[in-house]
């Protein structure tokens, strides 16, 4: 881990040009995380992920270590390293059939615990012939979880609390735009490079027939420009008939494409989590709106304070004394209004 993190900077010191911004984020289940490195994380302002899928009896379940062990304790460790090193991190909770029936459980101990950037994230995988794999979870079971999510947050944290996915719906209501790809209406969103330079479209399709080319002889504009990562993203926007006249559409844009290869391996299935996510956007929606609208006028507010406040300054010049009425119109004396 501590290997990883210097390297990296190594290398972007020796090769990045000056003026460069590079931000640094590692995904991790914590465990190899000590002090040094905590503190290495903390002088470059590392972004760390944490899988954490909630207290000990629940994350045990599955994560284990090579020898079959526990790892609850020793990523709980290596999260608190990056604590005291007042480090950036997220927890990354993998919904599994070991914790879907907790929601409330699983939130609560994070919180409890002061983790307050939360991202959840539905674990659906089948085997070669499309069978659903023990593991892994329904749509139903995904909408039951995250509406018990959302109602602990929204009647208790949304002020504190940062759930991913809530944050991320608040972000299209308000200005239509995506911070998740799973979202948009196509999946040119990024490139995933391996360690020998191959460039996939996405990390859930690092697959050979889907290789776009290898850094070393490719720059970044050429691998955009390349038919197969073209034709890759297109797939996200041909989904099935239903998807189109359904009502949630604009805001699951028919889910992610490895949520629909299953069975028939088509692009137009419907998402495996359907059903969870009709029932997510539904409960959610009103709500979320709401708190969008509030936004919205309150940056409208907040933007005419400063342009009455800019006007003001204007108008002043030399002629308004510091105890006359302020020329913004808000009915203070200047001095305690746009001279402050």
């Amino acid at each position: 881990m501590l290997f990883i993190g210097r390297f990296s900077v190594f290398l972007q010191k020796k090769h990045g040009r000056a003026g460069t911004r590079i931000a640094n984020g590692i995904q991790t289940n914590a465990t190899l995380i000590n002090d040094v490195a905590a503190e290495h994380f903390a002088r470059y302002r590392f972004l760390i992920g944490c899988s954490l899928d909630g207290p000990a009896h629940l994350h045990d379940r599955y994560r284990q270590t090579t020898g079959g062990g526990p790892s609850h304790a020793a990523a709980f460790k290596g999260i608190y390293h990056l604590v005291r090193h007042q480090v950036e991190f997220n927890i990354l909770v993998l919904v599994t059939q070991a914790n879907v029936h907790h929601a409330k459980e699983v939130y609560r101990y994070l919180v409890d615990q002061g983790f307050y950037c939360h991202q959840y994230i539905p674990c659906v995988e089948f085997d070669s012939k499309g069978t659903l794999l023990p593991f892994a979870i329904t749509g139903r079971q995904w909408g039951d979880f995250m509406c018990e999510i959302f109602d602990l947050w929204y009647y208790q944290d949304r002020q504190t609390v940062s759930v991913r996915y809530f944050d991320s719906l608040l972000q299209k209501l308000i200005d239509g735009s995506c911070n998740i790809c799973t979202l948009a209406d196509n999946c040119c969103q990024y490139f995933v490079v391996e360690y020998n330079g191959d460039i996939y479209p996405c990390d859930f399709f690092v697959r050979e027939d889907l290789k776009l080319g290898n850094i070393m002889g490719m720059s970044w504009g050429e691998a955009l420009a390349v038919t197969l990562y073209n034709d890759f993203g297109n797939q996200k926007s041909r989904c099935n008939p239903a998807c189109m006249t359904c009502d949630c559409r604009e805001l699951c844009m028919g889910d992610c494409l490895k949520n629909r290869f299953y069975g028939n391996s088509e692009v137009r299935n419907i998402s495996w989590l359907c059903t969870g996510w009709q029932q997510l956007i539904r409960h959610t929606r009103d709500k979320l709106q709401d708190i969008a609208d509030e936004f919205r006028e309150s940056q409208i507010r907040a933007d005419q304070r400063m342009l009455r406040s800019n006007a003001g300054r204007r108008r002043v010049g030399t002629r308004t004394g510091r105890n006359q009425p302020c020329p913004c119109g808000s009915g203070r004396k200047y001095k305690k209004c746009c001279d402050r």
